[in-house]
């Protein structure tokens, strides 16, 4: 019964963007039949086959070897502080590794190593599902990278990409998690193994619900050589790239730790307003938290939660979609073990993702310094790529339940 409840979810999913299609004549059904096989094959490989699962611990001992480098560079700055057994400080033991990561980064895109990694994932992608290079390379470097990095990989085609293209770049962002951010969910104590999954699914399933929403009705141009050279601004050396790195991460530290301040304070002031509310009509506890969960209760059924924890799962999906995953994730980890381990998978995959009205903005922003030209056709895409990114996101939380109802 569940597996049917799962499969009946990501029909609903696909549905619901094919409700919302520019065009469903148009829709390739190599793309989306072939994201959707590669997504649910992928999290298959990794989760249950034993080679993958030797592939997802060993990339997953990696990960937890680079974060504990960027422990040294913490000790070194705020000492005992630093450690979490005299305490967890979020900004310092959660935020701070972003800038140590973001500096890694950095230098792997100035030795050459990050573009042939994108540039034969991406290529491979192209070829699986018949996506444009350009869109599949930006999918790609949304693994690695953030919303606003990852289409500089390929900048010169911004100004002559199709519609429908652009949407995919935009969708790939919004559905994606950078690399910095997805060390900063381990480090709040998300699993790794979910966490390093999800980032992989979210690159098909971007472009599933990219080219579900927006059929490519135009040619794009693909000839997409010498692109991912053609970057402004090169670093002069590995120093350069690895400062430019740390200043980028600080940036991006910075703008978290301010939104998250405002966003946990507002929340705050809201369900205690709806507290007082609710105490006049004798409803209890009645918080933006409740009213998420119960709005959304429907759609953490389908994805395959169980009724009984339906609401609260909800509740999480529900804050990310409306704040941000950030703030969703510290509500889902302070109840995260009075959940079943099915729910606790799901909703791991599902919030993993930059799907919110905040990124949006950043990423509407962010594409438009690269090609003001393209700024209205932006902004237009905008509504629409939001909801096909969260789709997205909420598919891969879909196939992870799926498969783990068939493993167990």
């Amino acid at each position: 019964m569940e597996v049917f409840v799962s499969l009946f979810g990501m029909l609903c999913l696909m549905g619901l963007a094919v409700a919302l299609s520019e065009n469903r004549k148009a829709i390739n059904l190599r793309t989306v039949l072939g994201a959707l096989a590669f997504q649910v094959a992928f999290g298959a490989f990794v989760m249950y086959v034993p080679v993958g699962q030797a592939v997802l611990d060993g990339a997953s001992n990696g990960v937890m070897h680079v974060i504990g480098y960027a422990n040294e560079g913490l000790t070194f700055l705020f000492g005992d502080l630093a450690k979490f057994g005299v305490g967890f400080i979020f900004v310092i033991n959660v935020l701070f590794v972003v800038v140590f990561i973001s500096a890694l980064i950095a230098v792997l895109y100035y030795l050459g190593i990050m573009q042939l990694v994108i540039g034969l994932i991406g290529g491979g992608l192209s070829k699986l599902l018949g996506s444009s290079r350009a869109e599949s390379l930006s999918a790609t470097a949304n693994i690695f990278v953030g919303p606003i990095e990852a289409p500089s990989m390929v900048r010169p085609f911004v100004k002559h990409m199709t519609r429908s293209e652009l949407f995919a770049v935009m969708t790939g962002g919004l559905a994606s998690v950078a690399g910095g951010t997805m060390i900063g969910y381990i480090q709040m104590g998300v699993d790794v193994k979910y966490v390093l999954t999800a980032a992989f699914m979210t690159a098909p399933a971007g472009l599933l619900f990219a080219k579900l929403m927006w059929p490519e009705t135009e040619t794009p141009q693909n000839d997409i050589k010498k692109v991912m050279d053609d970057v402004e601004d090169k670093p002069a050396n590995v120093l350069d790239a690895a400062a430019g790195g740390a200043a980028m991460g600080m940036q991006q530290v910075l703008s978290v730790s301010a939104l998250l301040l405002a966003f946990v304070a507002l929340i705050a002031m809201v369900n205690g307003m709806l507290g007082g509310i609710g105490g006049w009509f004798g409803v209890e506890d009645l918080t933006m938290q409740a009213i998420l969960g119960y709005l959304l209760a429907p759609l953490a059924w389908v994805m395959g939660v169980p009724w009984s924890e339906a609401t609260q799962a909800a509740s999480f999906i529900g804050q990310k979609m409306v704040i941000n995953e950030f703030v969703a994730y510290i509500d889902f980890l302070k109840v995260a073990d009075q959940l079943s381990e099915k729910t606790q998978i799901i909703i791991s995959f599902a919030l993993c993702g930059f799907a919110n009205i905040g990124s949006l903005a950043m990423v509407i922003g962010g594409l438009a310094a690269l090609c003001p030209e393209r700024r209205h056709d932006l902004s237009a895409l905008g509504m629409k790529a939001l909801i096909a990114a969260a789709l997205a996101n909420l598919m891969s939380g879909t196939i992870a339940g799926l498969l783990f109802s068939l493993a167990g």
